[in-house]
């Protein structure tokens, strides 16, 4: 009886250090990305301009190449890591990846994805600010369409992230507002891995490329077919357990109809 207590107990220990845990890093994230955009907004007055002429001496930061270089970096990351996350977690609820990989192993790597992806987003969007070439200015990063450059798909590019971090949040407070509120939640994912695709086909500087064209192909129609697995998967155990359910009630009526010949 103590064993099954002292277990129960240690269960409820680690789920609260996740919960922790996932909270302290979106929570470092964000603080991060304000302090940075807090930064670049300092910079832009007369005050930190002082601290701009160094930092450019120092790292050549007015170069526009090399702005252009990291967010195009960050910015293709930050889509495959958001991508491999997805098709992990699709992998996991369509049990592909069982027996050869399971436990706590597969949620782990699943949020870490998550996490790591979210961090380059936000990469992309803060070097952003300091593009010389195509300028975006901290509400142009923050509001959907009100921006100058391809307004639709940039916005598309925001709603997805904000999608992703919802979901992400949410992932944490699971037992707070129930399964099924995060389920359903967690089905936005695909709505911003959509939006994501789009804005990088439409907004992106490389989907000229044919190697981005490729990888942005490729990585949809795993979703997709991953997505379509899963929507399979799901109708077949709901006809399932329909099918066993009607089974169960044919039996107890046909005991109900027995019973009364027995006496």
């Amino acid at each position: 009886m103590n064993s099954n207590i002292s277990t129960n107990n240690s269960k409820e220990e680690s789920a609260i250090d996740r919960i922790i845990r996932g909270v302290f890093l979106v929570a470092l994230l964000l603080f991060f990305s304000a302090l940075m955009m807090a930064f670049v907004l300092i910079l832009q007055t007369p005050a930190g301009s002082s601290v701009s002429q160094a930092l450019n001496s120092l790292f050549a930061l007015d170069s526009v190449q090399m702005w252009w270089y990291v967010t195009r970096a960050a910015g293709l990351t930050g889509y495959f890591l958001m991508w491999l996350s997805m098709a992990w977690g699709l992998a996991i609820a369509n049990k592909i990846l069982h027996p050869a990989v399971e436990g706590s192993f597969t949620y782990d790597f699943h949020e870490f994805l998550s996490l790591l992806g979210i961090g380059f987003i936000l990469l992309h969007v803060i070097v952003l600010l300091f593009d010389r070439f195509l300028p975006f200015s901290v509400p142009q990063t923050v509001i959907p369409f009100i921006d100058t450059y391809r307004p639709f798909w940039v916005g598309m590019g925001i709603i997805g992230f904000y999608l992703f971090l919802l979901v992400t949040v949410t992932f944490y407070m699971r037992k707070t507002i129930g399964m099924q509120a995060f389920r359903s939640i967690h089905a936005l994912s695909l709505v911003g891995y959509l939006g994501a695709t789009l804005h990088g086909l439409f907004a992106g500087t490389d989907s000229a490329l044919w190697m981005t064209k490729l990888l942005y192909a490729l990585t949809f129609i795993v979703i997709v077919f991953l997505t379509a697995y899963w929507l399979i998967i799901v109708s077949l155990n709901k006809r399932e357990k329909a099918e066993a359910a009607t089974k169960a009630a044919s039996a107890k009526r046909q005991t109900q109809r027995l019973r009364p010949n027995q006496r």
